[in-house]
């Protein structure tokens, strides 16, 4: 299965961002999967052992738990595989912060200005 397939599941990509933070007991991983997307325990092992055979996770049994883990080898298979696209995105993204500095730049020297009287060029009426 290719990783973007494996990747393509909503359920899978979840387990994988709460894997981000380090290892997760898989008791851990089923409740809060099925607290946000009501699916069975049976489904999330199902989810688990399609990452687990396709080599996005590591499991450590230690006595009655089993620890995931990410591994971060099939994560830079997918960064590599984006690679080709990534200036897709970088080039705006480059053009943004260009128009941000820029706009910060106006920002900072309007502040600098000496305020001026609005009033003597706009006198009230009544």
């Amino acid at each position: 299965m290719h990783a973007l397939d494996v990747l393509g599941d909503p359920v899978r990509r979840r387990i994988v961002e709460v894997l981000v933070g380090g290892e997760v007991t898989a008791g851990a991983i089923a409740d809060l999967i099925r607290t946000e997307t009501g699916i069975s325990q049976p489904a999330v092992s199902q989810h688990l052992k399609t990452l687990r055979d396709n080599g996005f996770v590591t499991v450590r049994i230690d006595g009655p738990r089993r620890w995931y883990a990410l591994d971060r080898q099939a994560l830079r298979a997918v960064d590599e595989w984006l690679a080709p696209f990534r200036g897709l995105w970088e080039q705006r993204l480059d053009a943004l912060e260009t128009e941000l500095a820029r706009g910060a730049r106006r920002a900072q020297r309007r502040a600098q200005e000496p305020p001026t009287d609005d009033r003597a060029t706009h006198p009230r009426t009544g």
